[in-house]
């Protein structure tokens, strides 16, 4: 599943945004990820997204 993960993340952010240093990828990768958990569901969760975690 972690090999998905990185393919997909690679393949649908990293290659299609310009990352001029690690600030700029540090400053994205968190809505990558919340992108990633809305749009790409895994079979192992039923096809479905996982739950929101609401962070205070």
């Amino acid at each position: 599943m972690s090999e998905a993960f990185v393919k997909t993340l690679k393949r649908d952010y990293v290659q299609i945004t310009p990352l001029p240093d690690a600030e700029t990828v540090l400053g994205l990768i968190g809505s990558w990820i919340e992108d990633y958990n809305d749009n790409h569901p895994h079979s192992g969760l039923k096809m479905r997204s996982p739950p929101r975690v609401h962070r205070s």
